[in-house]
């Protein structure tokens, strides 16, 4: 599967109707991320099942704000609309498949029991 640019006006759209998304946040001027680009794109022929975006920060500011990612490449995972992985820098493909094999093997219900429980605790304070 390629990559699919993600902008203001399709990101949430994405986010919510795919199960897992990686979206690689970047910029053309950025020498990581064209190293990282590759990796990404292989990872996005190898793993059919899994949405990768890319969002241009120089293009997509808002979005970027919003995420509050001050490095790039910043590399997020979002699984079920919640983000679980978030990282500045670029990752060799080894660490990438890791990476997203623990994104496919995590346990839904008990991620969103936990951030029950810390929301819950962030009320009580």
């Amino acid at each position: 599967m390629a990559t699919v640019a993600l902008t203001e006006e399709n990101f949430r759209d994405t986010i919510d109707n795919n199960g897992i998304v990686l979206v690689d946040f970047w910029a053309s001027w950025c020498g990581p991320c064209k190293m990282f680009e590759p990796i990404f794109e292989e990872a996005s022929d190898k793993y059919t099942d899994v949405v990768f975006g890319k969002v241009n920060t120089e293009e997509q500011q808002q979005l970027a704000a919003m995420f509050q990612v001050r490095s790039i490449p910043t590399l997020m995972i979002f699984r079920d609309q919640i983000v679980i992985f978030s990282q500045p820098g670029m990752l060799p493909a080894a660490a990438l498949d890791e990476v997203i094999q623990k994104a496919k093997e995590l346990d839904m219900d008990q991620v969103r029991e936990e951030i029950a429980k810390q929301q819950a605790a962030g009320n009580d304070a």
